[in-house]
């Protein structure tokens, strides 16, 4: 049993993974997923209609599914549906979440006995007034100096506006009929925009058709105004610059004499979906994508495969796979040590492989290499570091390298999880980095030298609590840890210097000089300069193995604090923005590494391990 059970556990892992790519596992119509598939302008870059309801999701309520009013769970893309299609229905779900009682008792929640609620759009609108009039006096506080009502003020407002937004991309506010009320502009179009002329012209004219298509008009104004989601492609061409939102299109109709047809494929899945007309909502989605495929092939191709990968989640599934490895790397350690190392190895192998498919698939679907933004470098560095557990397990074959890749492994993707709150993961790069030489070179080998650093550190972790906790801390064991480390350190110096100077030259080539002493340029340097102490002080015979690993643990300080503490400075040419949560999580982890450092500097009578 135990020597089969690497292969089952791993078996078994995959078979999961696979079940959630495959499509027929999705609790939702193939028409509804369909629908999801339609390629759309959004947030400067093509993507699904399927990305869209969920990085939305995200960023309102933080998670993606929805449950509605009867206890019914919806998909994004259902849930997309009824936002765009029937928003009064959309209205009352309970997607907007509240966690400071003085904003409860703002919105009429001041009874409740509870600290956190989830409101629907409809809870919340009557005191939709008091709600802006609070953020105006908010926003322009500095993210720093916001009080915890503030700053849940200026978050809310902006998932309102956010949900306002989406809401009103396809539907005028208030349209009870949008298909009859387009079928019925087409009829009125050119008598009343020849009405229109002959009025502005001083001509005879029927002034009931020329102020019957003017009101048409100014609905449409609004409507291009209120949405940012470019939905309406051109009639040929592949130039981005020529999608436009419904609203904008509308007001193109008067100039051609003609409802554009894509709005109204739009409006004929509304008018089947909210009758709940399945078959007729296939039809309209089916005809709208075959005519999408014939002139825009290429962003019909990049959506299709998008929403495979939303689907698949390869990040998430390679998350509990990193975890179960770690469990059973701990395991290794007390019964079956070798069927549980081989099981941690082959789960840890499985994950890294799906990280890797999931990182391939992004950068063809961006056209950019690994690395563009936060979420993507803690993806990078998770995988990274978990290569280089591959190598140290195929190495040494002590279930180290498995632990500290499950370990890494999960923590990364742990913090990618909650950096995918912010938004879409695949935005469009700035300007000054739209160079994916620069964005290959520089930021990949940097980011190279940010896991290896992490991985050292983690290492040393795991050398520390072993030796206080347990009695698996032997002498072969210690002495195994204390090569890793210093080996993945003497990386780290290397990749984290070659990174730096990349960077420098970039720079030099952006701005016009190599280095600037920005917070971010000298995080990186703090990182070359502690991997160059660490070794130094090894050489000088200065440390031993515990002090290398307490060396090595600080050097978890000095990445995190390079990665993530710089972005929150709100100062320099690197700052991502100030987050709450990001800043209490970064002080916590800081807290932690410095009392693990305290901890291995107990006397050695102390070490479970090391007593006599």
């Amino acid at each position: 049993m135990t020597r089969r059970m690497p292969f089952f556990v791993a078996a078994m892992a995959a078979f999961c993974f696979v079940l959630g790519v495959y499509p027929g596992w999705e609790h939702q119509p193939a028409s509804v997923s369909a629908f999801g598939q339609i390629p759309v302008l959004s947030e400067g870059r093509f993507k699904p209609l399927d990305s869209v309801a969920r990085s939305t999701l995200l960023v309102i309520q933080g998670h993606q599914g929805v449950i509605a009013p009867d206890k019914a769970e919806l998909t994004p893309d259902e849930w997309l549906l009824d936002v765009l299609f029937n928003p009064q229905k959309a209205d009352t779900y309970a997607i907007f979440y509240i966690d400071n009682p003085d904003l409860l008792s703002l919105v009429g929640k001041s009874e409740t006995h509870l600290t956190i609620e989830r409101l629907s759009f409809n809870e919340i609108a009557p005191h939709i007034a008091e709600i802006e009039a609070q953020e105006k006096l908010a926003e322009p506080v500095s993210a720093q100096a916001r009080t915890r009502f503030q700053s849940s003020v200026v978050q809310l407002y902006g998932n309102l506006s956010h949900y306002l937004r989406l809401r009103r991309a396809i539907l005028p506010e208030g349209s009870k009929d949008f298909l009859g009320e387009l079928l019925h502009l087409q009829e009125i179009l050119v008598d009343g925009v020849e009405a229109v002329r002959a009025k502005e012209a001083g001509q005879p004219h029927d002034e009931a058709k020329a102020a019957a298509i003017m009101a048409e008009g100014q609905k449409f104004v609004g409507m291009s105004e209120g949405t940012d989601l470019l939905a309406i492609p051109p009639d040929e061409g592949d130039d981005p610059n020529a999608w436009h939102n419904t609203g904008h299109a509308l007001l193109e109709t008067f100039g051609k004499g003609e409802v554009n047809p894509a709005v109204l494929a739009y409006a004929g899945m509304g008018y089947a979906w909210r009758g709940n007309e399945p078959a007729k909502f296939d039809h309209i989605v089916g005809l709208y994508r075959t005519a999408l495929e014939k002139h825009f092939p290429r962003q019909v191709q990049k959506a299709r495969v998008e929403t495979l990968f939303n689907t698949a989640q390869p990040f998430y599934a390679g998350m509990w796979m990193y975890l179960g490895a770690f469990l059973f790397a701990a395991l290794s350690w007390i019964k079956w040590p070798e069927a549980s190392r081989r099981t941690a190895f082959a789960l840890v192998a499985l994950g890294w492989v799906i990280a890797t498919l999931g990182i391939a698939t992004r950068m063809w679907l961006e056209g950019r290499p690994p690395v563009t933004n936060l979420y993507s470098s803690a993806i990078f560095i998770g995988w990274g570091s978990v290569a280089l557990c591959l190598v140290l397990e195929a190495v040494y074959r002590d279930g180290i390298g498995a632990e500290a890749a499950g370990l890494i492994g999960f923590a990364t993707l742990i913090i990618a999880q909650h950096l995918a709150l912010a938004g879409d993961t695949l935005e469009m790069m700035r300007a000054v980095l739209d160079s994916n030489f620069w964005l290959g070179t520089h930021v990949v080998v940097v980011t190279i030298g940010y896991a290896s650093t992490f991985l050292a550190g983690v290492l040393a972790v795991i050398y520390i609590l072993r030796g206080l906790f347990t009695t698996t801390l032997d002498k072969a064991s210690a002495e195994a840890l204390s090569r890793m480390v210093y080996g993945i350190v003497c990386f780290a110096t290397l990749f984290s210097f070659v990174g730096t100077t990349l960077g420098g030259i970039w720079a030099d080539q952006s701005w016009g000089r190599f280095w600037g002493w920005d917070p971010k340029e000298n995080g990186a340097l703090i990182i070359v300069i502690w991997n160059a102490l660490i070794l130094h002080a090894r050489w000088a015979g200065m440390v031993r193995q515990r002090g290398l690993m307490c060396l090595a643990v600080f050097g978890n300080i000095v990445t995190s604090w390079s990665w993530f503490g710089t972005n929150m400075l709100g100062i320099g040419l690197h700052a991502y923005g100030f987050t709450d949560a990001a800043f209490w999580w970064l002080s916590a982890f800081v807290a932690s590494q410095l009392a693990i450092i305290a901890a291995a500097n107990l006397p050695l009578g102390r070490w479970r391990s090391f007593r006599t």
